[in-house]
């Protein structure tokens, strides 16, 4: 009789552990060369795209034309996300998001290096929706408030400025309501403003607004927590369930409660106490890692729908995209029903309103001044339209820009 075939001994690179599929190095080397092979292209392309990006930059300068186009950075998120949903979408639309914007912001400083002005400190909320919507290549300035936003952009101390309008939670931010009252002073007097202003709006920015504890020991024993109060309240619930014998300690600010938990872990480390710092903060991501003090619990707010919405603001009119929205600021004369005929000037036209706010004028007691976003661009026949009607029922009425709608929230 045959002998059976002696069953073939594995070797130690192909064994496997009990539960797991068998490993297949052979088949694992194939498809890393695979992928070497289309980095090398994706590298010879970026470069190829460069060269074209240097080109253009050469160009615009040479014209005139602005370096940071916000309807032509549209057009090409748009039309990225529908490719990458044409070919399967197996990366998500946060993702091709994120590299293209990456992309763009070196080709940003292939052409002219950028100063990009924000709310600090370093690690703010400000911050990380400057990073998130102008990507890591341009430069960031921490202008610690937002009246040093405005002041710096119109001395041309920065190109761009990032500034938040409102909130989802506590509704408008007063003090950039402030400061765009206040750019349209000079041409008071001489018409209604469109053109004069030192600073307009060209793009906004949705960046949704999470809260992380961080610290640099094990969460059983933080004994302090630091942050501004407006995140204590924030965190409320989540603060009373998990930390309720933690001090909870007012800061300045998130990102300064994040650098303050890092540099008391850094003087503890340097004594050698003998223990960990056990302070801890709420604040960004970014802060954390910018200060070197580790994410315990992410996403701990209250309301997971927190979301800021910030303008960019530039020197220049953003030019159509196809989906714009068009910010006005107004004041109406004394008489009965202005504020509604501006509004129904509006609707007659067939332009909806997504954005309504105001603020006291400071020119007497219980005037307003009040703001809106329309629906399109400021040069669209009906946006047009709609702005020389409610103009008549206007003391003052000034177009601060139009811009491309933000389709996603970072």
């Amino acid at each position: 009789m045959p002998r059976k075939p002696s069953a073939a001994k594995s070797s130690p690179a192909q064994a496997s552990k009990p539960g797991q599929p068998p490993a297949a190095p052979a088949d694992l080397s194939r498809l890393r060369h695979a992928i070497d092979a289309i980095d090398q292209r994706l590298i010879r392309l970026l470069h190829e795209r460069s060269e074209l990006v240097v080109q253009i930059g050469k160009a615009k300068q040479t014209s005139g034309v602005p370096i940071y186009a916000p309807h032509r950075e549209a057009e090409v998120l748009d039309r990225v996300l529908k490719l990458n949903a044409a070919s399967g979408g197996l990366l998500a639309e946060r993702t091709i998001e994120g590299i293209w914007r990456e992309i763009m912001s070196g080709s940003i400083q292939l052409e002219r290096p950028l100063r990009i002005g924000f709310l600090g400190p370093p690690g703010s909320f400000s911050h990380a929706a400057a990073v998130g919507h102008f990507g890591s290549s341009v430069s960031f300035e921490n202008l610690h408030e937002i009246a040093g936003v405005f002041t710096e952009l119109k001395r041309g101390h920065v190109d761009y400025g990032l500034v938040p309008i409102e909130n989802s939670v506590i509704g408008g931010i007063g003090e950039t309501l402030d400061q765009l009252v206040a750019l349209s002073e000079p041409a008071r007097g001489k018409g209604h403003a469109r053109d004069r202003l030192p600073v307009r709006i060209c793009a906004e920015v949705q960046l949704a607004v999470h809260h992380t504890l961080m610290a640099n020991c094990e969460p059983a024993r933080v004994t302090r927590i630091l942050s501004k109060p407006e995140i204590f309240s924030q965190c409320r619930t989540w603060l009373a369930q998990q930390y309720p014998k933690a001090e909870l300690v007012p800061a300045p600010s998130s990102s300064r409660a994040v650098q303050m938990v890092g540099e008391e872990s850094v003087r503890l480390a340097a004594e050698k106490s003998g223990g960990p710092c056990t302070w801890a903060a709420i604040g960004s991501a970014l802060a954390g890692t910018l200060y070197g003090v580790n994410a315990l619990f992410d996403r701990i707010e209250d309301n997971p729908g927190n979301v800021t919405r910030f303008f960019v603001l530039g020197h220049h009119a953003a030019q159509r995209s196809g989906r714009d929205k068009t910010s006005v600021m107004f004041t109406t004369l004394n008489k009965p029903g202005a504020l509604a005929r501006v509004l129904s000037d509006f609707e007659h036209a067939g332009v909806n309103l997504t954005h309504i706010d105001k603020r006291p004028s400071g020119l007497k007691n219980f005037s307003y001044t009040f703001f809106i976003d329309a629906e399109g661009h400021e040069t669209d026949p009906g946006v047009v339209s709609a702005i020389k009607r409610a103009s008549e029922h206007c003391k003052e009425l000034v177009v601060l820009g139009s811009f491309p709608a933000s389709q996603r929230i970072l």
